[in-house]
């Protein structure tokens, strides 16, 4: 049996409204109870204005209508100020005032609310729905409450004859509530979920973007340590062609020589990576006059080939025979050329249809050119070497040993020009500091003396006249004058010593620049650490893990060495700074300078060498850091070999100490180190030099 209900006039479709405008909409709402906003925006939050079929619902509604035996059931959710039908039996869907509606006594229980005769209750029996059509006399409804507590309407059952419900069918109908709820969040994570797909399918399209810009990265790390570390022309090719095989995938990946032959060229495939089911094409390419492919290389443009098919008429005949013998369905070629002028070529090839090659896959194949002509320029010039050596051997070893000069001076001159720049900043600085100075010290000492002068006459004034006028009484105790008398000189003391101080400290600034002192001089090491610890005063201060680091000085009485003062704070620099970044993240963080004077008797000693029959002084730097291995040990004095990230360190500077130490002092430098128990450096250098260098 179906009944038509009475309905209030009908409210037209809301949208879902945002939550930002839900809360001011409904802070603006007559209703007084705090709770009942909460359950509102719960309402709104799940589409309870949203009157679309849920065909679950309707069987759920269905079911409890067949429990209860009831000719209607339904399932709303109550508003702000009417009841809206989600699902029903036997009646037709509608929206009724709040004011009207059972529902909203219901949604104020917490068990089955139940009205066995609607006529014989005084709140219902006047109600439009008793009196009039559907003639309601039985009415059993139970909360839908959510998560949290909030109550969104009703699951309710009704009838046009007087009745009650048994213990079951109550039991039963609360069963169904929680299925409708269960339902009701089924939905709303649908929803949700739907709502989400596009933003799940662009987060993973930008982590597919990021993978290969890592990918394109790591690559083009790779090849630039191949031709940092090595010089030999078949590595870096064989390199470059395997990596790009396989970060683009491709079926096939050549490095092309483009070669002069009497009047033409002729072009070499050297270097090839495969799949295994793909043939390879080492060996020369068919090349005929006109050929497309030639003049691309000769040209150095880009070719870009999605289809060889469709694009086969822009080619030549000779190309097209080549290509499909090679099964090529899409290319990608990007020519490169070399200082000295020799043409070559990367080409990758896709052998199963087309290929549409992106805008980023040919950024990352130009980048590769670039890093295998630099490649090809320094094996050029390594082949050029050994020829020359392979014709003259005496020769090729002095070429050998002015490239190895060569090389350390390049790295000599990139750390010495920061070490020349800091001594000539150093060296302004304190001229130009130097300068006001020397004129506040110098006017210090004639203002002491004016100042005594004038305060022995203002006592002769005092002791002539005792009784002074009224005015100059007044500003005698409004100036404080004898405690002024006292406290002048002790000022004018306090100024002088604080000009001093700075003399001290410029005069330290331009005896670590060393610029005037290219020869060999005597010196006292003290000074020279002294001055270094000065201009790392700031890093000693506080690590990142907020520890200050504790310089520990075990100095012995050493005479002055014969040195090059500059080049040897520079070493005492490179060694302190390493000390400070090894103590970055150790608790309680400590360095230790020992110094020691070693004559020729103690030379029999355990961890020290005599370089000659002469006194040697020994300076030992300790720090308390992490310590090293004993593979990283065997490196440590390489050039570039560095242990700090990439942009903190660039290999050169115990590579350089060394050279000073050994090289230009004819002394020792070497380290000693354990895992976990931290590192030291030991300088011996000779008071006297054995060998002048100049």
């Amino acid at each position: 049996m179906t009944v038509k209900l009475a309905i209030a006039p009908k409210y037209k479709k809301t949208m879902k409204i945002p939550d930002l405008l839900l809360d001011s909409m409904l802070s603006c709402t007559t209703m007084p109870c705090t709770n009942e906003l909460t359950r509102l925006k719960a309402v709104y939050q799940f589409q309870g204005l949203d009157a679309l079929p849920n065909r679950a619902l309707d069987d759920l509604t269905a079911l409890a209508a067949d429990l209860c035996q009831t000719p209607m059931a339904l399932v709303s959710f109550i508003g702000a100020d009417r009841q809206l039908v989600k699902s029903k039996v036997g009646i037709t869907l509608t929206e009724i005032r709040r004011d009207f509606a059972f529902c909203n006594y219901t949604i104020r229980q917490s068990d089955v609310f139940v009205i066995p005769d609607t006529l014989a209750d005084p709140c219902f029996a006047t109600n439009p729905f008793v009196i009039n059509a559907p003639n309601i006399r039985f009415y059993a409804g139970v909360p839908l409450v959510i998560t949290g507590g909030c109550v969104l309407g009703t699951l309710c059952v009704m009838d046009i004859e007087p009745r009650d419900l048994s213990q079951k069918q109550r039991k039963g109908l609360q069963t169904l509530s929680h299925q409708v709820i269960a339902q009701l969040e089924l939905k709303r994570n649908t929803t949700k979920l739907r709502q989400m797909i596009p933003e799940i399918k662009q987060l993973k399209q930008q982590l597919i973007i990021q993978e290969l810009v890592g990918q394109q990265d790591s690559i083009l790390f790779n090849l630039a340590n191949q031709i940092r570390n090595s010089l030999d022309l078949d590595t870096i090719l064989q390199t470059a062609v395997n990596e790009i095989h396989t970060l683009l995938q491709v079926d096939r990946c050549d490095f092309v020589w483009c070669l002069p032959n009497k009047d033409r060229f002729k072009f070499m495939v050297t270097h090839e990576a495969t799949n295994p089911e793909i043939q390879m094409a080492l060996g020369e390419l068919s090349l005929g006059p006109g050929s497309v492919l030639a003049e691309t290389i000769l040209n150095l443009d880009m070719l870009r080939i999605e289809d060889v098919s469709t694009t086969s008429e822009a080619l030549t005949p000779e190309d097209s025979v080549l290509l499909h013998e090679l099964a090529v369905t899409s290319m990608l070629l990007l020519p490169l050329r070399t200082h000295s002028g020799q043409l070559g070529a990367i080409i990758c090839h896709h052998c199963r249809g087309s290929r549409q090659w992106s805008d980023s896959e040919v950024r990352l194949l130009k980048a590769v050119t670039d890093q295998v002509a630099i490649a090809l320029d320094q094996a050029e010039l390594l082949a050029q070497t050994r020829a020359t050596a392979f014709a003259a051997q005496t020769q090729a070893t002095y070429l050998g040993n002015a490239l190895s000069q060569l090389q350390q001076t390049q790295m000599q001159l990139i750390q010495q020009e920061k070490m020349s720049s800091l001594g000539q900043l150093v060296a302004g600085v304190a001229h130009e500091i130097n300068n006001p100075v020397n004129f506040i010290n110098g006017n210090i000492t004639y203002a002491t003396n004016y100042v005594r002068d004038l305060l022995e006459l203002l006592d002769l004034y005092q002791a002539t006249y005792p009784n002074g006028t009224d005015a100059i009484q007044e500003k005698i105790e409004s100036i404080d004058l004898d405690f002024l008398m006292q406290d002048l000189p002790n000022l004018l003391s306090s100024m002088q010593m604080g000009g001093e101080r700075i003399r001290q400290i410029v005069l330290s600034l331009r005896n670590f620049s060393r610029l005037d002192e290219a020869e060999m001089k005597p010196v006292d090491i003290h000074e020279g650490i002294e001055n270094t610890l000065l201009i790392l005063k700031s890093r000693l201060k506080l690590t990142s893990a907020k520890f200050e680091i504790q310089v520990i000085k075990a100095y012995e009485n050493l005479p002055p060495v014969d040195c090059y003062a500059g080049q040897l704070n520079q070493v005492f620099m490179n060694l302190l700074g390493n000390a400070i970044d090894a103590l970055d993240e150790t608790p309680n963080p400590i360095v230790t300078i020992q110094t020691e004077l070693i004559s020729k008797e103690k030379s029999g000693s355990s961890d020290l060498s005599q370089p000659s029959h002469a006194d040697s002084v020994v300076i030992r730097i300790r720090d308390n850091g992490s310590g090293m291995t004993e593979t990283t040990q065997q490196k440590l004095f390489n050039p570039f070999f560095t242990t700090k990230p990439i942009g903190k360190g660039t290999g050169l500077g115990l590579s350089i100490s060394y050279q000073i130490v050994v090289e230009k002092h004819r002394g020792i430098l070497k380290c000693s180190s354990e895992l976990g128990k931290g590192s030291e450096f030991l300088i011996q250098i000779p008071v006297e030099p054995l060998v002048k260098n100049t």
